[in-house]
């Protein structure tokens, strides 16, 4: 399975996570944390926290962590600042997110509650063009503007383990020569008399690595990921020797990458904060244990006597306000003085 067939953080929307669904996977970097962030459309006057990583953004409560959201930047169409209505700071700017996830849009809106404070606009908007402008990482290209000068146009944190010249593609029935770049990122094939004609695997869209018998004999044969398409390449290495050589090589980069990934999205606040475990706040289950307990607490005892005391004080002054409101009715003085005398004992 390819690191891509486990991966949801950056291309889905999911509400209600788990603490476990909350926490950083291989690769993820939390970039920004804002306090103070109302999800103004989904939970109109609930206080919350916002996290923003190089994958997605993430909104939780801080009266109740388990109602959350976690918005992948693969599924935003549109970011845009708009006036709305907040409970807890009235007519204010506020972020919307417009977003679709399987074929369903979903819109959200984000409050900062501190007034003047522009953080919650520049680090989402940041992030995500970070995100939309490094998809060379991460995604399955085919004639792309990847080489210059014969020369493959490397990325940012990329690096070259290997380069192969006399490789054939067999996408053809004549196949194609051509050369191979194996990267810490990726594997890049082009056309040694058209450059256009090239082909960019990055690590994260192979599912399998394998040699393999064809009729030109064993070839290097990558697939693709199911969400790239599921494209079966072979590549021709002569001798066997190096095509041995280089699949294992392929391999063991490959198995670095899915234990640590580049995704390519380079944005670092001025403040860095806090690891996203330790913002993550657990979910804990209600617990409530009533013990018996047969001793008698002194204290409860003493308030108790203390409370009787002012309440006999308290009608014994009501009753005689009573008689003389009465006093002109001797037939209710006489039955309000009895039942005194007989339920309170006063005279």
């Amino acid at each position: 399975m390819s690191v891509l067939d486990a991966l949801w953080e950056d291309r889905d929307v999911r509400f209600d996570l788990s603490s476990q669904q909350m926490k950083t996977r291989p690769g993820e970097v939390l970039i920004d944390c804002l306090d103070s962030i109302e999800d103004t459309k989904g939970n109109n006057g609930d206080r919350g926290r916002l996290l923003v990583t190089n994958l997605r953004i993430l909104w939780h409560s801080l009266a109740l962590s388990r109602v959350n959201v976690s918005v992948g930047y693969n599924c935003i169409l549109n970011i845009t600042t708009r006036t709305a209505n907040s409970k807890l700071r009235g007519q204010t700017e506020a972020l919307y997110i417009l977003t679709k996830c399987n074929s369903t849009r979903f819109e959200f809106i984000f409050t900062n509650l501190v007034p003047g404070s522009p953080r919650l606009f520049t680090s989402v908007m940041a992030v995500h063009r970070a995100y939309e402008t490094s998809k060379m990482y991460r995604d399955f290209k085919l004639r792309s503007a990847l080489i210059q000068n014969k020369q493959l146009r490397l990325l940012p944190q990329e690096h070259v383990y290997d380069k192969i010249n006399g490789v054939w593609n067999l996408s053809s029935d004549q196949g194609n020569l051509g050369t191979f770049f194996i990267t810490n990122v990726r594997i890049v094939w082009h056309a040694n008399m058209n450059d256009s004609f090239n082909v960019s695997i990055p690590y994260l869209q192979i599912r399998s690595i394998k040699i393999r018998d064809s009729k030109f004999g064993l070839a290097l044969v990558i697939e693709s990921s199911q969400q790239s398409g599921g494209y079966v390449l072979g590549f021709k290495i002569d001798p066997v020797e190096k095509l041995q050589e280089s699949v294992k090589e392929i391999n063991s980069l490959h198995k670095v990458y899915s234990a640590s990934p580049i995704f390519g999205v380079d944005y670092e606040m001025e403040e860095k904060p806090q690891p996203l475990e330790a913002l993550t706040v657990e979910q804990i289950q209600d617990d409530v244990e009533i013990e018996s307990d047969d001793h008698t607490d002194a204290f409860v005892v003493s308030i108790t006597k203390e409370s009787i005391k002012f309440l006999k004080d308290f009608i014994s002054v009501l009753f005689n306000k009573i008689i003389v409101l009465s006093s002109c009715l001797p037939k209710s003085n006489k039955i309000v003085n009895q039942y005194f005398q007989k339920n309170w004992g006063l005279q």
